[in-house]
């Protein structure tokens, strides 16, 4: 069995996983996790197999329940995904800047969600060194699910909505409706979000019970996938454009893919018909025409997971970072209603 070492002069490699371990021993890993938890019901020739393999491999074994004993760990394990979108990316950013001024260093793990071990072997490699406590981000369903699966064994906290309209999705999208209410508008069209994020799905509730309170009329609701290409496809494929004055985007990024296939079907922005996002992105302002948009306090809501979980591993009452009320920017790309329209 070749040692998990790199050659002479070479850069080392990765630390080894329980799941290098399993694969040269031959065994699951959750024979090789019931092992080196003291687990005495498994067989001698298996158990020969597994420590040979360890020892070859070189495995360090999880530190995690050592360093919260000695309460020397200040490391924090994050776990995230889809970090090209903009709300995860800003919300992580948000939880490492919390985590540094409360003395803590806060390792980001990117999971690679095409992996069904991601979670796992993710853990294995961040737990080489020592963890206070894992900080779990989850944004669509698949994401809730797994982390529901995993035995963590340190603290964690889940950041994740639920599917009850937040009151940031309430406010926003209760504010971009009035504010194209008082435009004249009285047809609008939403482009959501993915259906199995759950942020998706409380801006779409937000956005029907905006409609119905106002007494205006939904001509329809398409679906991206947060993405500016996603926006774009949504109106770009349709045989024609549905009889709306105004489009309601669930995010900016959708907004700005769908204003440029508003203009390749030649309606003026917002002379023709109007747009509106979500977020505030840094970007917004400076789109052609600069974007209606209400503010999202991204940060506040990577900080106040970092705050609730460093009082769980600290066993202090949790503290959390107030956000900002959202608040409405209205831009150059929202504008009174077409006459006759």
């Amino acid at each position: 069995m070749t040692p998990h070492r790199a050659p002479s002069g070479a850069p080392p490699f990765r630390p080894a996983t329980i799941y290098d371990v399993a694969t040269a021993a031959g065994v699951s890993h959750q024979t090789v996790s019931r092992l080196l938890k003291g687990y005495e019901g498994i067989r001698p020739e298996t158990r020969a197999r597994v420590e040979q393999a360890l020892a070859a491999l070189d495995y360090r074994p999880n530190l995690s329940a050592r360093s919260l004993k000695s309460g020397r760990s200040h490391r924090i394990g994050a776990l995230t995904h889809e970090t090209s979108q903009v709300g995860p990316s800003r919300i992580a950013e948000g939880a490492s800047a919390a985590a540094r001024e409360a003395g803590y260093i806060l390792d980001l793990v990117s999971l690679d969600m095409r992996n069904p071990h991601a979670i796992e072997e993710s853990l294995e490699l961040l737990t080489q060194h020592s963890l206070a406590g894992v900080l779990a981000f989850a944004s669509n369903d698949e994401m809730v699910h797994a982390f529901g699966e995993v035995d963590f064994r340190v603290p964690v906290y889940l950041e994740a909505e639920t599917d009850d309209p937040t009151s940031f999705s309430e406010t926003a999208i209760a504010a971009l409706v009035d504010h194209l209410a008082a435009l004249g508008h009285r047809r609008l069209l939403h482009i959501a979000g993915p259906p199995n994020w759950s942020a998706a799905r409380g801006r779409q509730h937000a956005y029907e019970s905006a409609v119905e309170r106002g007494g205006l009329t939904s001509v329809g609701v398409l679906h991206g996938d947060w993405s500016a290409g996603s926006g774009h496809r949504a109106l770009a494929e349709l045989d024609e454009i549905p009889p709306a004055t105004a489009v309601v985007a669930a995010n900016d990024q959708m907004a700005l893919g769908a204003m440029l296939a508003l203009k390749e079907r030649g309606l003026r922005i917002p002379v023709d018909i109007s747009v509106v996002g979500v977020d505030d992105i840094p970007e917004a302002a400076y789109f052609d025409p600069p974007l209606t948009t209400v503010q999202n306090d991204f940060d506040a809501t990577g900080r106040t997971a970092v705050q609730r979980l460093i009082a769980r591993i600290e066993g202090t009452a949790a503290t959390a970072s107030l956000p900002r009320e959202p608040r409405l920017l209205a831009r150059r790309s929202s504008g009174l209603a077409p006459v006759g329209r």
